[in-house]
């Protein structure tokens, strides 16, 4: 098995951190731009787009700042998809960083999904 390459980027966004955060930590939300629908049940989140479901299992969360996930089915234990919030300490600008693992053929593919996946959540918060 060939090791997943780590990819991270970053979103400058239009939103206080407790208001971010809440579309990246809660099913509803989420729902609202990541996938069709989202359901959680404890730390296991099951998230549904038209006739796939992946489930993924909350690794660790911290308010406002940051929750990592990790894929059920991904056999590799070090990959995981985090959102970690980012404020600039003089400007105050708040940027979504965004790390998750694709293997080598398949980091461009992952990075427009990710561009995708954050402009639509732009657009959900009017940010």
């Amino acid at each position: 098995m060939s090791d997943k390459i780590k990819i991270e980027l970053e979103f400058p966004i239009q939103a206080s951190p407790s208001f971010l955060f809440q579309y990246l930590s809660t099913p509803d939300s989420l729902g609202e731009w990541f996938a069709d629908n989202v359901n959680s049940r404890g730390k296991m989140f099951t998230f549904i787009w038209d006739d796939s479901e992946e489930v993924a299992e909350r690794l660790s969360q911290k308010n406002n700042d940051c929750i990592k996930f990790k894929w059920v089915e991904d056999e590799d234990d070090k990959t995981y998809f985090e959102f970690r919030i980012q404020v600039d300490a003089l400007t105050k600008d708040v940027s979504l960083m965004v790390t998750d693992f694709a293997e080598e053929d398949e980091v461009e593919e992952s990075k427009m999904f990710w561009e995708n996946q954050i402009a639509e959540l732009k657009h959900t918060i009017g940010g």
